[in-house]
């Protein structure tokens, strides 16, 4: 079995498509370790290089020259974006769940100023009669 020869385009687009799957490697390790200082950075990172990818690709297209190999793993990184996007997404609404369970808002007083009560029912909800 014989290896597919790089082109120049090829050779091109893959140091851009590294560096994006480089710094998502980055970014979910810093995920992992909850370590915000490195989510900043990596995730600072990885938009600069997706950009560059991106702009890359972007311009390979235009010309018809995008391998299939190339193709695949710039689909692949884009599905791990998103689901480093829905991790950070759900640990952020619990982090707020926490927060607010911890630090609940000051009660603003029986009556709103439509004269309606503002307590909420166990249920959370007004009770109708």
């Amino acid at each position: 079995m014989t290896a597919t020869p790089l082109t120049t385009t090829s050779v091109d687009l893959e140091q851009p498509l590294q560096d994006v799957e480089s710094c998502l490697n980055l970014l979910g390790d810093a995920l992992h370790r909850r370590d915000s200082q490195a989510i900043e950075l990596h995730a600072a990172s990885l938009h600069a290089a997706l950009a560059r990818a991106i702009e890359q690709f972007s311009a390979a297209a235009r010309t018809g020259t995008v391998p299939q190999g190339l193709r695949t793993r710039l689909m692949q990184a884009g599905g791990r974006v998103a689901a480093q996007r829905e991790s950070l997404a759900r640990a952020t609404a619990a982090l707020d769940r926490a927060i607010d369970v911890l630090m609940p808002g000051e009660p603003s007083g029986l009556y709103g100023a439509s004269g309606k009560s503002e307590r909420k029912s166990a249920l959370g909800g007004a009770i109708q009669a």
